[in-house]
Protein backbone atom coordinates (compact mmCIF):
# COMPACT_ATOMS: atom_id res chain seq x y z
CA UNK A 1 0.00 0.00 0.00
CA UNK A 2 1.28 3.66 -0.70
CA UNK A 3 1.11 5.81 1.89
CA UNK A 4 -0.76 9.29 1.10
CA UNK A 5 2.13 11.43 1.81
CA UNK A 6 4.90 9.84 0.35
CA UNK A 7 3.15 8.94 -2.78
CA UNK A 8 2.37 12.96 -3.32
CA UNK A 9 6.15 13.51 -2.60
CA UNK A 10 6.96 10.98 -5.45
CA UNK A 11 4.63 12.86 -7.92
CA UNK A 12 5.37 16.50 -7.32
CA UNK A 13 9.19 15.32 -7.71
CA UNK A 14 8.62 13.33 -11.13
CA UNK A 15 6.82 16.60 -12.04
CA UNK A 16 9.67 18.49 -12.04
CA UNK A 17 11.82 16.17 -13.25
CA UNK A 18 9.51 16.52 -16.46
CA UNK A 19 9.90 19.77 -16.74
CA UNK A 20 13.34 20.32 -16.27
CA UNK A 21 14.88 17.84 -19.01
CA UNK A 22 12.01 19.42 -20.84
CA UNK A 23 13.89 22.74 -20.76
CA UNK A 24 17.51 20.98 -20.97
CA UNK A 25 18.33 22.02 -17.75
CA UNK A 26 20.37 18.94 -16.69
CA UNK A 27 22.20 19.61 -13.62
CA UNK A 28 18.68 20.02 -11.75
CA UNK A 29 17.24 17.26 -13.11
CA UNK A 30 20.20 14.97 -12.01
CA UNK A 31 18.93 15.92 -8.52
CA UNK A 32 15.35 15.42 -8.99
CA UNK A 33 15.99 12.16 -10.43
CA UNK A 34 17.60 11.35 -7.22
CA UNK A 35 15.17 12.96 -5.45
CA UNK A 36 12.86 10.94 -7.43
CA UNK A 37 14.57 7.22 -6.40
CA UNK A 38 14.52 8.09 -3.14
CA UNK A 39 10.94 8.71 -2.23
CA UNK A 40 10.25 5.60 -4.10
CA UNK A 41 12.41 3.82 -2.31
CA UNK A 42 10.92 4.90 0.95
CA UNK A 43 7.45 4.50 -0.21
CA UNK A 44 7.82 1.04 -1.39
CA UNK A 45 10.15 -0.22 1.65
CA UNK A 46 7.72 1.15 3.93
CA UNK A 47 4.65 -0.40 1.95
CA UNK A 48 6.68 -3.85 2.24
CA UNK A 49 6.95 -3.51 4.99
CA UNK A 50 3.29 -3.00 6.38
CA UNK A 51 2.71 -5.94 3.58
CA UNK A 52 4.86 -8.51 5.06
CA UNK A 53 3.66 -10.49 8.17
CA UNK A 54 7.42 -11.20 8.85
CA UNK A 55 7.19 -8.28 11.28
CA UNK A 56 4.48 -9.09 13.12
CA UNK A 57 3.67 -7.34 15.28
CA UNK A 58 4.11 -3.89 14.62
CA UNK A 59 1.34 -2.27 16.44
CA UNK A 60 -1.56 -2.76 18.86
CA UNK A 61 -3.28 -6.50 18.96
CA UNK A 62 -7.07 -6.09 19.77
CA UNK A 63 -8.65 -8.89 21.49
CA UNK A 64 -11.90 -9.07 21.21
CA UNK A 65 -14.34 -10.61 23.88
CA UNK A 66 -18.41 -11.76 23.81
CA UNK A 67 -18.82 -10.98 27.50
CA UNK A 68 -18.95 -8.17 29.37
CA UNK A 69 -15.90 -6.87 32.04
CA UNK A 70 -16.00 -9.41 34.67
CA UNK A 71 -16.57 -13.12 34.90
CA UNK A 72 -14.38 -16.19 33.48
CA UNK A 73 -14.07 -15.07 29.97
CA UNK A 74 -12.84 -11.46 30.86
CA UNK A 75 -10.70 -12.99 33.40
CA UNK A 76 -9.10 -15.43 31.42
CA UNK A 77 -9.23 -13.16 28.65
CA UNK A 78 -6.92 -10.33 30.55
CA UNK A 79 -4.62 -12.88 32.18
CA UNK A 80 -3.52 -14.02 28.57
CA UNK A 81 -3.51 -10.66 26.70
CA UNK A 82 -0.80 -9.37 29.40
CA UNK A 83 1.12 -11.98 29.30
CA UNK A 84 0.80 -11.72 25.62
CA UNK A 85 1.90 -8.73 25.48
CA UNK A 86 5.41 -8.78 27.14
CA UNK A 87 5.75 -11.56 24.81
CA UNK A 88 5.47 -10.03 21.52
CA UNK A 89 6.52 -6.64 22.92
CA UNK A 90 3.44 -4.96 21.75
CA UNK A 91 -0.13 -3.51 22.78
CA UNK A 92 -2.99 -6.60 23.64
CA UNK A 93 -5.99 -4.65 23.88
CA UNK A 94 -9.03 -6.41 25.15
CA UNK A 95 -12.26 -5.29 23.94
CA UNK A 96 -15.67 -6.31 25.45
CA UNK A 97 -18.48 -6.66 22.80
CA UNK A 98 -21.54 -8.31 24.60
CA UNK A 99 -24.49 -9.26 22.66
CA UNK A 100 -26.03 -12.17 20.82
CA UNK A 101 -24.23 -14.62 23.23
CA UNK A 102 -20.69 -13.67 21.38
CA UNK A 103 -22.05 -13.77 17.63
CA UNK A 104 -21.60 -10.20 17.60
CA UNK A 105 -18.34 -10.21 18.58
CA UNK A 106 -17.31 -13.33 16.75
CA UNK A 107 -18.94 -11.37 13.54
CA UNK A 108 -17.17 -8.62 14.12
CA UNK A 109 -13.93 -10.46 14.00
CA UNK A 110 -14.98 -12.49 11.58
CA UNK A 111 -15.03 -9.42 9.22
CA UNK A 112 -12.43 -7.99 10.31
CA UNK A 113 -8.75 -7.57 8.03
CA UNK A 114 -6.71 -11.49 8.23
CA UNK A 115 -3.84 -9.43 9.42
CA UNK A 116 -3.25 -10.96 12.87
CA UNK A 117 -4.39 -7.57 14.43
CA UNK A 118 -7.62 -8.41 15.50
CA UNK A 119 -8.62 -11.51 17.33
CA UNK A 120 -11.48 -13.35 19.01
CA UNK A 121 -11.66 -15.40 22.25
CA UNK A 122 -14.46 -17.85 21.30
CA UNK A 123 -16.44 -20.07 23.41
CA UNK A 124 -18.65 -23.03 23.84
CA UNK A 125 -21.10 -20.39 22.95
CA UNK A 126 -19.99 -19.12 19.72
CA UNK A 127 -18.55 -22.28 18.24
CA UNK A 128 -20.33 -24.96 19.82
CA UNK A 129 -23.79 -23.93 21.02
CA UNK A 130 -24.65 -20.67 19.18
CA UNK A 131 -24.28 -22.11 15.55
CA UNK A 132 -27.54 -24.70 15.98
CA UNK A 133 -29.54 -21.96 18.19
CA UNK A 134 -29.71 -18.89 15.83
CA UNK A 135 -30.06 -19.54 12.51
CA UNK A 136 -29.67 -16.50 10.71
CA UNK A 137 -25.86 -15.93 11.96
CA UNK A 138 -24.05 -13.00 9.85
CA UNK A 139 -20.68 -15.36 9.68
CA UNK A 140 -19.69 -18.95 8.97
CA UNK A 141 -18.06 -19.81 12.65
CA UNK A 142 -16.05 -22.03 10.34
CA UNK A 143 -15.25 -20.98 6.80
CA UNK A 144 -14.60 -16.87 8.59
CA UNK A 145 -12.74 -17.36 11.24
CA UNK A 146 -9.57 -19.89 12.02
CA UNK A 147 -8.46 -21.03 15.22
CA UNK A 148 -5.46 -20.14 16.90
CA UNK A 149 -5.24 -22.01 19.99
CA UNK A 150 -7.48 -23.34 22.79
CA UNK A 151 -7.12 -21.31 26.00
CA UNK A 152 -8.72 -23.11 28.75
CA UNK A 153 -12.06 -25.18 30.31
CA UNK A 154 -13.79 -24.75 33.19
CA UNK A 155 -16.93 -26.94 34.14
CA UNK A 156 -19.97 -25.02 35.54
CA UNK A 157 -21.26 -25.51 38.68
CA UNK A 158 -25.17 -25.01 39.62
CA UNK A 159 -25.86 -22.46 42.71
CA UNK A 160 -28.61 -21.39 44.17
CA UNK A 161 -29.26 -18.08 46.54
CA UNK A 162 -28.92 -19.10 50.34
CA UNK A 163 -32.61 -17.20 50.62
CA UNK A 164 -33.49 -20.50 49.17
CA UNK A 165 -32.81 -22.64 51.89
CA UNK A 166 -31.88 -25.82 50.57
CA UNK A 167 -28.88 -27.56 50.95
CA UNK A 168 -28.56 -30.36 48.78
CA UNK A 169 -29.53 -30.90 44.92
CA UNK A 170 -32.36 -33.46 46.07
CA UNK A 171 -33.81 -31.17 48.49
CA UNK A 172 -33.97 -28.60 45.62
CA UNK A 173 -35.69 -31.05 43.10
CA UNK A 174 -37.90 -31.88 45.57
CA UNK A 175 -38.71 -27.87 46.27
CA UNK A 176 -39.14 -27.35 42.30
CA UNK A 177 -41.87 -30.19 41.98
CA UNK A 178 -43.34 -28.39 44.66
CA UNK A 179 -43.18 -24.93 42.78
CA UNK A 180 -43.56 -25.66 38.78
CA UNK A 181 -42.44 -22.52 37.22
CA UNK A 182 -41.90 -20.54 40.09
CA UNK A 183 -38.37 -21.43 40.48
CA UNK A 184 -36.24 -18.74 38.42
CA UNK A 185 -32.47 -19.93 36.66
CA UNK A 186 -30.40 -16.63 35.56
CA UNK A 187 -28.11 -16.74 33.13
CA UNK A 188 -25.17 -14.74 31.67
CA UNK A 189 -27.60 -14.59 28.03
CA UNK A 190 -29.24 -16.24 26.32
CA UNK A 191 -27.71 -19.69 23.96
CA UNK A 192 -25.18 -19.58 26.68
CA UNK A 193 -23.68 -22.38 28.58
CA UNK A 194 -25.05 -21.19 31.71
CA UNK A 195 -28.58 -20.76 29.65
CA UNK A 196 -27.97 -24.58 28.36
CA UNK A 197 -26.92 -26.00 32.11
CA UNK A 198 -30.07 -24.79 33.02
CA UNK A 199 -31.94 -26.11 29.78
CA UNK A 200 -30.31 -29.46 30.62
CA UNK A 201 -31.49 -29.95 34.50
CA UNK A 202 -35.21 -29.03 33.43
CA UNK A 203 -35.26 -31.67 30.59
CA UNK A 204 -32.66 -34.13 32.61
CA UNK A 205 -34.98 -33.83 35.56
CA UNK A 206 -38.49 -33.10 33.82
CA UNK A 207 -38.79 -30.39 36.38
CA UNK A 208 -40.17 -26.67 35.41
CA UNK A 209 -37.92 -23.76 35.67
CA UNK A 210 -37.89 -19.93 34.34
CA UNK A 211 -35.18 -19.00 32.71
CA UNK A 212 -34.17 -15.32 32.95
CA UNK A 213 -31.28 -14.21 30.87
CA UNK A 214 -28.90 -11.14 31.60
CA UNK A 215 -26.31 -8.95 30.11
CA UNK A 216 -23.62 -11.03 31.56
CA UNK A 217 -22.75 -12.93 34.74
CA UNK A 218 -21.71 -9.70 36.96
CA UNK A 219 -25.53 -8.80 37.42
CA UNK A 220 -27.07 -12.58 37.35
CA UNK A 221 -24.94 -12.81 40.38
CA UNK A 222 -26.07 -9.94 42.02
CA UNK A 223 -29.61 -11.00 41.31
CA UNK A 224 -28.83 -14.41 42.77
CA UNK A 225 -27.31 -13.12 46.46
CA UNK A 226 -30.42 -10.91 46.41
CA UNK A 227 -32.60 -13.62 46.06
CA UNK A 228 -34.74 -11.88 42.81
CA UNK A 229 -33.07 -15.07 41.17
CA UNK A 230 -32.81 -18.44 42.70
CA UNK A 231 -30.45 -20.73 40.41
CA UNK A 232 -27.47 -20.69 38.51
CA UNK A 233 -24.71 -22.63 36.58
CA UNK A 234 -22.02 -20.97 35.52
CA UNK A 235 -18.00 -21.29 36.24
CA UNK A 236 -15.96 -20.78 39.38
CA UNK A 237 -14.31 -17.08 38.76
CA UNK A 238 -18.03 -15.79 38.53
CA UNK A 239 -19.13 -17.42 41.92
CA UNK A 240 -16.66 -18.20 44.02
CA UNK A 241 -16.21 -15.34 46.55
CA UNK A 242 -20.06 -14.95 46.84
CA UNK A 243 -19.86 -19.12 47.87
CA UNK A 244 -16.73 -18.31 49.92
CA UNK A 245 -18.98 -15.46 51.79
CA UNK A 246 -21.97 -17.45 52.24
CA UNK A 247 -24.48 -15.77 49.97
CA UNK A 248 -25.20 -18.48 47.14
CA UNK A 249 -24.36 -22.55 48.36
CA UNK A 250 -23.09 -24.56 45.50
CA UNK A 251 -24.97 -27.91 45.00
CA UNK A 252 -23.50 -29.93 42.34
CA UNK A 253 -20.51 -29.89 39.10
CA UNK A 254 -21.71 -29.73 35.60
CA UNK A 255 -18.39 -31.87 34.36
CA UNK A 256 -17.53 -35.72 34.28
CA UNK A 257 -15.52 -35.73 37.00
CA UNK A 258 -15.22 -33.31 40.38
CA UNK A 259 -13.47 -30.07 39.95
CA UNK A 260 -10.27 -30.01 41.67
CA UNK A 261 -11.21 -26.54 43.02
CA UNK A 262 -14.06 -27.90 44.97
CA UNK A 263 -13.83 -31.63 45.45
CA UNK A 264 -16.41 -32.42 47.81
CA UNK A 265 -18.80 -31.01 45.51
CA UNK A 266 -20.19 -34.02 43.93
CA UNK A 267 -21.34 -34.30 39.89
CA UNK A 268 -24.76 -34.45 38.58
CA UNK A 269 -23.59 -37.75 37.19
CA UNK A 270 -23.09 -39.09 40.76
CA UNK A 271 -26.07 -37.43 41.68
CA UNK A 272 -28.18 -39.57 39.16
CA UNK A 273 -28.37 -36.60 35.99
CA UNK A 274 -25.44 -37.95 33.46
CA UNK A 275 -27.22 -35.82 31.10
CA UNK A 276 -26.42 -32.17 32.86
CA UNK A 277 -22.71 -32.20 31.73
CA UNK A 278 -21.42 -28.95 30.23
CA UNK A 279 -17.97 -27.16 30.80
CA UNK A 280 -17.15 -23.89 29.71
CA UNK A 281 -14.26 -23.37 27.42
CA UNK A 282 -12.58 -20.54 25.29
CA UNK A 283 -9.97 -20.49 22.33
CA UNK A 284 -8.24 -17.35 20.24
CA UNK A 285 -9.41 -17.07 16.80
CA UNK A 286 -8.32 -14.85 13.90
CA UNK A 287 -9.94 -14.04 10.90
CA UNK A 288 -9.67 -16.55 7.99
CA UNK A 289 -7.09 -16.02 5.56
CA UNK A 290 -4.76 -14.99 8.07
CA UNK A 291 -0.84 -15.88 7.06
CA UNK A 292 0.12 -19.24 8.81
CA UNK A 293 3.42 -17.34 10.38
CA UNK A 294 1.25 -15.21 12.29
CA UNK A 295 -0.99 -18.01 13.70
CA UNK A 296 1.95 -20.25 14.12
CA UNK A 297 3.79 -17.12 16.32
CA UNK A 298 0.50 -16.63 17.99
CA UNK A 299 -0.48 -20.21 19.13
CA UNK A 300 3.65 -20.69 20.11
CA UNK A 301 3.52 -18.06 22.23
CA UNK A 302 0.12 -18.84 24.07
CA UNK A 303 1.33 -22.45 24.75
CA UNK A 304 4.07 -21.13 26.48
CA UNK A 305 2.16 -18.28 28.51
CA UNK A 306 -0.59 -21.60 29.48
CA UNK A 307 2.46 -23.51 30.65
CA UNK A 308 4.16 -20.78 32.93
CA UNK A 309 4.17 -21.59 36.59
CA UNK A 310 2.50 -18.33 37.66
CA UNK A 311 -0.58 -18.54 34.72
CA UNK A 312 -0.72 -22.37 35.91
CA UNK A 313 -1.47 -20.98 39.76
CA UNK A 314 -3.30 -18.23 39.08
CA UNK A 315 -6.19 -20.18 36.75
CA UNK A 316 -6.22 -23.31 39.27
CA UNK A 317 -7.06 -21.06 41.94
CA UNK A 318 -10.28 -20.11 39.79
CA UNK A 319 -10.99 -23.87 38.60
CA UNK A 320 -9.43 -22.74 35.82
CA UNK A 321 -7.85 -25.86 33.40
CA UNK A 322 -5.12 -24.63 30.56
CA UNK A 323 -5.68 -26.19 27.49
CA UNK A 324 -2.35 -26.77 25.05
CA UNK A 325 -2.37 -28.05 21.89
CA UNK A 326 -1.68 -26.70 17.80
CA UNK A 327 -3.87 -25.09 15.84
CA UNK A 328 -5.12 -28.14 14.01
CA UNK A 329 -6.48 -29.87 17.65
CA UNK A 330 -8.03 -26.88 18.51
CA UNK A 331 -9.85 -26.69 15.58
CA UNK A 332 -10.68 -30.81 15.76
CA UNK A 333 -12.09 -30.08 19.84
CA UNK A 334 -14.20 -26.99 17.97
CA UNK A 335 -15.59 -29.65 15.42
CA UNK A 336 -16.25 -32.24 18.12
CA UNK A 337 -18.39 -29.76 20.30
CA UNK A 338 -20.42 -28.35 17.72
CA UNK A 339 -21.33 -31.92 16.53
CA UNK A 340 -21.99 -33.09 20.39
CA UNK A 341 -24.34 -29.94 21.00
CA UNK A 342 -26.53 -30.39 17.60
CA UNK A 343 -28.77 -32.83 18.68
CA UNK A 344 -28.49 -31.61 22.34
CA UNK A 345 -29.91 -27.92 21.64
CA UNK A 346 -32.75 -30.47 19.20
CA UNK A 347 -33.49 -32.21 22.30
CA UNK A 348 -34.11 -29.42 24.61
CA UNK A 349 -36.36 -27.42 22.26
CA UNK A 350 -34.46 -24.11 22.80
CA UNK A 351 -34.50 -21.45 19.22
CA UNK A 352 -33.32 -17.75 19.17
CA UNK A 353 -33.97 -15.67 15.86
Amino acid sequence: MLLPPALGLLCKARRIYDARVAKGLFVTSLFCRLTVGLCASVVFSVAFAQATPGNYPNRPIRLIVTVPPGGAADLIARTISTKLAAALNQAVVVENHPGASGTLAAALVAKAAPDGYTLLQNSITTHGIGPHLYPKLSYDPVKDLTPVSMLAQLPLIMTVSANLKVDSLQAFMALARQRPGQLAFASSGNGGAPHMGGELLKSSASVDLLHVPYKGSGPAVIDLVGGQVHIMFDGAPSLLSQIQAGKIKALAAASKRRTLLMPELPTFAELGYPGVDVSLWYGLMAPAGTPDNIINKLNLEINKILQSPDINERFFSQGIEPMLGSPEQAASFIRQESDRWKPIVKKVGVKID
